[in-house]
């Protein structure tokens, strides 16, 4: 059903009414009960149009780039999945179970490896899985998002139709690695994709997830990608974001996770590119003994901008979260760190600890951190805090001084900061080879902090104590 447009429809969304028209109309064998779900929110998103920086959740990220652009849905490529096989080598994880590999937001089979997986796993397209098994899934998608606040979930949900499905049924390990790869190929015009993603691990489950995202080719790119996660009685999840599209991108990406009984899940980011990225993880630990970890590692240079928004739920007694979210910026990057933990009246026993520290190798970086508490229950026990700092000076002289040139010391020294991050990550094929994919995106021998090496009172400056 097309939705008519009213006067109160902002000019920008009459690019996006049309092709959510143009969507539909292709869209005509979807169930009945997405339709309508698909509709509901793209209702909604007209209704309440992009986030400006007057909402308190975008206040340090204006999103008027992505809003001005006139992006059209992502076409397939021109040319063949054959011609992207020696290009995607270098993002393939060894020893993975399996991988996805979606370009422009469509599932190409050809470019994928499935793997062997246990009784019962399935890892496949969501389209796929609508396709053949809807009523499976109209369970769960779409019913933990909240449209009403998030406009870009509200636009990904409006423009369901591919993704990846990963189900693991009750009592069963998955050890090795799911890969989801989500390749962008930049054309002439600007193009945007809505990667939907659905995980569901049955009770006493146990499952590695990982979502990469790339761009081959150079160009104007919006990726908008939600993913859902649902996480059984003790069932173990680890969720992996590597984002490292190309500078001139947009990445905004969601994952909503619910976590029954004694589930623990664990959110790991690692966002590297794009022009300007919003990483946004709310977890609601719904059930009573629940552990989540919510661990990140941004790096920026240039003028990015790279946005982490974290939204933690304890709505259960006796669960426990933890935050851990380390920043490096260099040039002109802006990075900022939006940590809430919101208590609920029943859930007392809570143990929630959030951090986060961020390196700043330039004059010119900037960081904007608000770690931030709402307590309804009285019996609980929660801090937080922030720290702003440059490279030690002391470890820098102290390892030069053993013979270590200076840019080999000031690399040392941000890996071992970024390593803060990796080594809490359990699924050792995923740390072991980000490991070295964040080698290669460390600021190169930190130029603009060993520039100004000695320069005053800013260079020797220690860390910084954000209340």
């Amino acid at each position: 059903m097309a939705i008519a447009t009213t006067e109160r429809l902002r000019n920008y969304l009459q690019h996006y009414l049309d092709a959510f028209n143009a969507f539909g109309a292709r869209a005509q064998r979807q169930p009945e009960w997405l339709r309508g779900m698909r509709e509901r929110a793209f209702a909604r998103f007209c209704e309440v149009g992009f986030p400006t920086t007057k909402d308190e959740d975008w206040r340090f990220t204006n999103v008027n780039a992505i809003a001005q652009t006139s992006f059209e849905l992502a076409r397939e490529p021109q040319q063949s999945a054959g011609a992207y096989s020696d290009a995607l080598k270098p993002y393939r994880i060894p020893g993975a179970a399996c991988q996805l590999v979606f370009v422009n937001g469509r599932f190409a089979p050809a470019l994928s490896e499935l793997g062997s997986l246990p009784k019962g796993v399935r890892v496949a397209s969501l389209a796929q899985a609508l396709a053949e098994d809807s009523g499976a899934l109209e369970a769960h998608l779409g019913r933990y998002i909240n449209i009403e606040r998030d406009a870009f979930c509200a636009l990904n949900q409006a423009f369901i139709e591919d993704g990846a499905y990963v189900y693991v049924p009750r009592r069963t390990a998955l050890e090795p690695p799911v890969c989801l790869l989500f390749v962008s190929t930049p054309g002439e015009e600007p193009q945007m994709t809505h990667p939907r993603n659905l995980i569901v691990a049955e009770d006493e489950t146990e499952v590695n997830v990982v979502e990469d995202y790339v761009s081959i080719g150079s160009g104007v790119f919006f990726s908008n990608v939600v993913t859902e996660l649902v996480a059984g009685q003790s069932a173990v999840v680890a969720h992996h974001l590597i984002e490292r599209e190309d500078r001139q991108a947009f990445n905004v990406s969601t994952l909503r996770s619910q976590q029954k009984r004694s589930a623990n899940v664990s959110s790991h980011s690692v966002l590297l590119g794009g022009g300007l990225v919003r990483n946004n993880v709310h977890p609601v630990l719904a059930g009573e003994g629940g552990e989540c970890l919510i661990n990140g590692l941004f790096i920026a240079g240039g003028r990015q901008h790279m946005d982490n928004y974290m939204l933690v739920e304890h709505a259960s007694p006796h669960c426990s979260s933890r935050q851990f979210y380390n920043g490096i910026l260099d040039g002109h990057a802006h990075g900022v760190f939006h940590g809430r933990i919101i208590v609920h009246k029943d859930a007392q026993k809570t143990d929630a600890k959030q951090t986060n520290r961020n390196l700043l190798l330039s004059d010119d970086a900037q960081i904007d951190t608000k770690p931030q508490l709402e307590i309804y229950a009285d019996d609980v026990k929660c801090t937080h805090g922030a720290t702003i700092g440059q490279v030690e000076e002391n470890a820098l002289f102290y390892m030069r001084s053993r013979g270590i040139d200076e840019t080999t010391a000031r690399n040392l020294l941000l890996m071992a900061f970024a390593n803060e991050c990796l080594d809490r990550m359990k699924c050792k094929p995923v740390r072991d080879y980000l490991d070295l994919v964040v080698q290669g995106w460390l600021p190169e021998a930190s130029k603009s902090a060993g520039a100004g090496a000695g320069a005053g009172a800013e260079t020797t400056r220690r860390w910084e104590e954000v209340g």
